[in-house]
């Protein structure tokens, strides 16, 4: 069987039965025994190690004509309430009956034995997603600027989502989300540190004392960016599919909209590879961040008001999180060479919120 199937991932990912897995000197992420009753269709497998993602693990799964993702954590050591792709299904669940672009869900599974950890299906979406450039369809001034500004729009159709009666109620509390971040935040810094980073405290006593008072709750998807949708092929550029919903919850859309402007590199700019995970939005014609937010505040009609302090929580909390992957990547959990840069880039982007602060 194993000559029958297209491994594209690294040999110590993916394990034939059990018994291999057991044998194997680190856990496999899959394991094909397990995971073969859940999967649509008959025959073998074809599986393939999905995108440049430094969390959660993407899987295309092929199968008798039929195409789908799977979803699951990372190996271990997992920080608290991290990786929760059970919670992501459940997104995607409640999401897609309100006609927004995400995949269709297929099947969930919270049993650890299969495949060594729960896991989620889901639609495959056909389309692009745009990282370091675009693809040659939509590599032009004006589709570039489309695809942004789709993203921009895509983030307030989201948060116009009326959660209230449904199943994403279930999903989030209405209130409180910006002190919650803000603890949840610190605790996880003291889980992940790996070493001292004082901006990193210097930073969150600053939160906590500018805190904005909430004035709305939606539906916030957490880790809002580009390389986060998925685009059709075609131009225009339009939306086909938001993915990676590990972060959302109940809480604030600023938040949200703060994070994708964090996160954005405008046309010009120098690329922080901490920070910018897409190059590709530096191109000519892509917005400059001053115009996502005008885009988002025509479409949702929301006054957006001072952004920078919840750019800065965005650093503060990618920073953080990060140090969780390099904490990881010491312990043997990732080979990810993307986790090399970061014993500098977590002070980097320290130095870089705490210039917010001062703002």
């Amino acid at each position: 069987m194993t000559e029958q199937r297209e491994w594209a991932s690294a040999a110590r990912d993916i394990a034939e039965t059990h018994a291999d897995a057991e044998r194997a000197e680190i856990p496999p992420l899959i394991v094909v025994e397990g995971l073969e009753p859940h999967v649509p269709g008959e025959g073998p497998i074809a599986i393939t190690h999905l995108g440049k993602g430094h969390s959660n693990e993407t899987f295309l799964l092929e199968r008798d004509g039929q195409r789908c993702v799977l979803r699951r954590p990372p190996r271990p050591p997992w920080p608290p309430s991290a990786h929760d792709v059970l919670r992501e299904y459940a997104f995607i669940e409640g999401l897609h009956p309100f006609g927004l672009p995400v995949p269709a869900p297929i099947a969930a599974c919270a049993d650890p034995e299969p495949i060594g950890a729960p896991f989620y299906l889901m639609q495959c979406v056909e389309g692009v997603v745009v990282r370091d450039t675009f693809p040659p369809e939509l590599d032009e001034p004006e589709t570039r600027g489309q695809a942004v500004i789709a993203l921009a729009e895509g983030l307030a159709d989201l948060h116009a989502v009326r959660w209230q009666g449904s199943p994403l109620e279930q999903l989030g509390r209405p209130s409180g989300y910006l002190e919650r971040q803000l603890r949840r935040w610190s605790g996880q810094w003291e889980h992940n540190a790996t070493r001292e980073v004082p901006q990193i405290a210097q930073i969150g006593e600053w939160l906590a004392a500018n805190r904005p008072e909430s004035h709305d709750t939606t539906v916030v998807h957490g880790d809002f960016k580009l390389d986060n949708v998925i685009l059709h092929s075609e131009p225009p550029a339009r939306l086909a599919a938001i993915v990676d919903w590990e972060m959302a919850t109940l809480g604030d859309p600023l938040a949200d909209l703060g994070f994708t402007c964090a996160v954005y590199a405008q046309p010009g700019e120098e690329v922080e590879p901490m920070l910018h995970f897409s190059a590709a939005s530096t191109a000519p014609g892509c917005p400059t961040r001053g115009e996502i937010v005008q885009a988002y505040g025509a479409r949702s009609g929301r006054d957006v008001g001072d952004l920078h302090w919840y750019e800065c929580l965005a650093i503060w909390k990618i920073a953080i999180i990060v140090e969780g992957n390099f904490k990881r990547y010491l312990l043997g959990g990732t080979n990810d060479p993307f986790h090399e840069q970061v014993k500098e880039g977590v002070p980097r982007l320290a130095e870089r919120a705490l210039a917010l602060t001062r703002r």
